[in-house]
């Protein structure tokens, strides 16, 4: 879902931040405000061509910013491994950007760090669907196809992907491996002798150790100052002579004694007092005995500095970024040398190990099969009476179930095949039709299996009357599963937004565009502009 867009300098928009709804989101405005723009912004970020044309007059860069949910797992697919590298540590969301320089040159972003226009765009695409140049290229992936059909069959389905999808990243690493050990008895030799070091050089460590040494390290390189504060405290608590806060409380008792038997309401005093010098004669122990401890390790400091070079030097040699990991790489090493004591023949473990993983594979990659194969005809039937209702009524939808190579997503093709009028073959969804009639093909898809976001642009391109309230109610439907942004000019789809923006130019010098969320007044004197305007309203009536 896309949460937030940022604008800055793009064309005639000076600034411009939209918080989206979950729901449909609708952008309207004259003719001529600037309303493109805002699909200008969004195909940036999906890869679109950058030029100084599109910089505006109040500074000399554009910017656009998005900030998307990040489902799990989606960073973890192919041709998106530069960015899982760069996500920051417990982010949830996607942060991506596009600079646009005067010159002309842009730049992409991706939680604030640079990174290739690609990368960015790879991602983006998942998330995302837009109508226009865009849309012709996703209806043709695919991949994009497959999603679409394995989200009609349903969450099942959807969990079945990503079992393939981690069964298929173990068959990777399970056939890595095989083939370093089959590689030649040389190399099974060297990697023997890199597991014994690696074996030898963690001997000891333990989870936490490092933090633990650091730590104690800190505390160590203190020494004078803790001795110096801990000493005084001592001194106030049980100096060795003189009275201390503990012999000051005992005399307090002692001088309350004699009372006793004039006031016998003190006894409860007494008790206080007693407790009170045991606890602080007791504190005073514990702080001895810290003082001591801390006075008879005058070479521990050293020690802790040898250990922690010698886990710096075993992070460095073995290539591990972190301890923890270190640790883990020893604790597969230990177990490997532990097999290979008990005469496991490393392989035929390997052989084992691979076997295994694409027999999981296999499972996984025909239920996959055969839930698509069950679902393939339910979904052209639904996606075919959805064309009907969005103006597509003599138009025939077939989805082609084919197979390939078996990969992550399974060893299926589905193809999107429609004729849009008798007479005429069937052809690929994305080679039929264009600008407003794509869109609204797009959109009947999406209605019976899409659930990213949905940019609409041209959906209501040369559409009126019954058809535009269909497609209204069509993009309510979808709206209700996923996100939905329609830049439109009807009514009749912008009253049934969760949100509605507006988009009017400000005359000035230079002039500018800005956009607004409308609060419910606001809208009622947009729809009502729509519509015509109260003259126009007025003559109808």
């Amino acid at each position: 879902m896309l949460r937030r867009l940022r604008i800055e300098n793009l064309v005639l928009i000076r600034e411009a931040e939209l918080e989206l709804a979950d729901g449909l989101n609708a952008i309207t405005g004259e003719t001529g405000a600037g309303k493109t723009i805002l699909s200008q912004a969004v195909g940036l970020l999906l890869g679109g061509k950058g030029d100084a044309g599109a910089v505006g007059a109040d500074g000399e860069e554009a910017y656009v910013e998005a900030e998307l949910d990040l489902p799990e797992g989606l960073l973890e697919e192919e041709g998106l491994e530069a960015l899982a590298e760069l996500r920051p540590e417990h982010e949830e969301g996607l942060v991506v950007a596009r600079r646009i320089f005067a010159d002309g040159r842009t730049r992409a972003y991706a939680w604030g760090r640079s990174v290739a226009r690609e990368d960015v765009a790879a991602a983006v695409e998942r998330l995302i669907a837009m109508s226009g140049q865009f849309e012709q290229r996703r209806l043709a992936r695919p991949s994009y196809q497959l999603d679409v059909l394995d989200a009609f069959v349903g969450d099942e389905q959807l969990r079945r992907r990503a079992a393939l999808r981690r069964a298929w990243r173990e068959l990777l690493a399970a056939r890595r491996r095989h083939e370093e050990i089959a590689a030649g008895a040389a190399q099974a030799e060297a990697r023997l002798g890199e597991l014994r070091a690696l074996a030898e050089d963690t001997e000891g460590l333990e989870a936490g150790g490092e933090e633990a040494l650091r730590a104690e390290r800190e505390r160590l390189r203190n020494t004078t100052e803790l001795a110096a504060g801990v000493g005084a405290a001592i001194e106030a608590l049980a100096p060795d002579d003189g009275d201390g806060a503990g012999g000051l409380v005992g005399g307090a008792e002692r001088a309350r004694a004699p009372l006793e038997a004039l006031a016998p309401e003190l006894q409860a005093a007494a008790a206080e007092l007693r407790d009170t010098e045991l606890r602080l004669r007791e504190t005073a122990s514990e702080l001895r005995s810290f003082l001591t401890a801390l006075e008879s390790e005058p070479e521990r400091l050293e020690q802790i500095e040898a250990e922690l070079d010698r886990i710096a030097e075993a992070k460095r040699r073995f290539r591990c970024a972190t301890f923890e990991e270190l640790l883990a790489l020893a604790a597969e090493a230990r177990s490997e040398l532990a097999a290979l004591a008990d005469g496991v023949d490393p392989l035929a473990a390997a052989s084992e190990a691979r076997a295994a993983a694409e027999a999981a594979v296999r499972g996984t990659t025909e239920e996959l099969s055969s839930a698509r194969r069950e679902a393939v005809g339910p979904f052209a039937d639904a996606v075919a009476h959805e064309l009907e209702s969005v103006g597509f009524g003599e138009g025939e939808f077939v989805a082609e179930l084919g197979e390939r190579e078996p990969g992550s997503s399974g060893a299926d093709d589905v193809r999107f095949l429609i004729r849009p009028n008798p007479g005429l073959p069937l052809a690929p969804v994305a080679e039929t039709a264009s600008g407003g009639e794509l869109s609204r093909i797009a959109l009947a898809i999406a209605a019976v299996g899409g659930g990213e976001t949905m940019v609409f642009d041209e959906i209501d391109a040369g559409i009126g009357g019954r058809t535009a309230h269909a497609v209204g109610e069509t993009l309510r439907r979808l709206a209700e599963r996923a996100q939905v942004v329609t830049i439109t000019h009807l009514p009749q789809i912008a009253s049934l937004a969760d949100r509605h923006f507006r988009v009017e130019k400000v005359p000035g010098d230079p002039t500018h565009t800005r956009i607004e969320p409308l609060d419910d007044g606001e809208r009622r004197e947009e729809l009502q502009r729509m519509l015509g305007g109260e003259e126009f309203l007025e003559a109808v009536r």
